[in-house]
This record gives structure tokens, sequence and C-alpha cells, in this order.
């Protein structure tokens, strides 16, 4: 089964970090542009961050630019999200997706749901005191 996986979620204290990471099950991550996403309880899902497939183009939300970084491994098949200065409302589950409708090779094309695929099943990330 074509799947992501993430994982490196959990609580952390405000202003912690975490490190996410999205791996790729039975497949290579590496032709597609990797989109993160969150969604908080009640809320829409919103995306994050995304990179492309070279690894050149980054993107981010306003709310977490400065604090969110995201790269790639292409020899370990991983896409990696680093949080720092974490917020209360940073507090969602966090989700990679591919994007399987662009070639985005060297920038990523935004944060349209329905461009992604190959969603995992997310991983919790708590901000709390």
């Amino acid at each position: 089964q074509l799947q992501l996986v993430e994982s490196g979620g959990g609580l952390v204290q405000p202003g912690g970090s975490l490190t996410l990471s999205c791996a790729a099950s039975g497949f290579t991550l590496n032709y597609y542009g990797i989109g993160w996403f969150r969604q908080a309880p009640g809320k829409e899902r919103e995306g994050v961050s995304c990179i492309s497939s070279s690894g050149e183009g980054t993107n981010y939300t306003d709310s977490v630019k400065g604090r969110f970084t995201i790269s790639r491994d292409s020899a370990k098949n991983t896409v990696y999200l680093q949080m720092n200065s974490l917020k209360p409302e940073d507090t969602a589950v966090y989700y990679c997706a591919a994007d399987v409708t662009h070639v985005a090779l060297h920038y990523c094309k935004g944060y349209e749901i329905t461009w992604y695929g190959y969603w995992g099943q997310g991983t919790q990330v708590t901000v709390s005191s």
C-alpha cells in the first residue's frame, strides 16, 4: 500500500521544539513535492509548509515563518519539519502528503488539498505547559 507515515509528534512546552518526519512506504518521495498540513479540533485542515521535489523551493504559511523549517533527505526517502518556538496554537494533528497533481521540481505549488495524495495517518503535536 502506498502511504506516507508521519512520526515525531508529542507533548512539548511552549517555546520548545519538535522535529516531525514523513517517510514513504512502498514508493519514493523523491519525485514529489511534499506538503505538511495540520488540523486542530474543530478547524479545517490547513497547509503549513511545502517543499519541491528538488528541495530547492520551500514555502511556509505566515503563522510559522521563522519558526518552522522544512527539509528533505533523498537518501533516507524522508521529509522533515523542524518546529521551534512552539506555541499553544500550533497544537494539532500534523499530516504530510505528496503533490500528485504537479511536477513540483523547483518550487512547491501551494496547499490546495485536492492536489495532494498518499496522506498519512497524522501525528499529534500538543503544546501546553
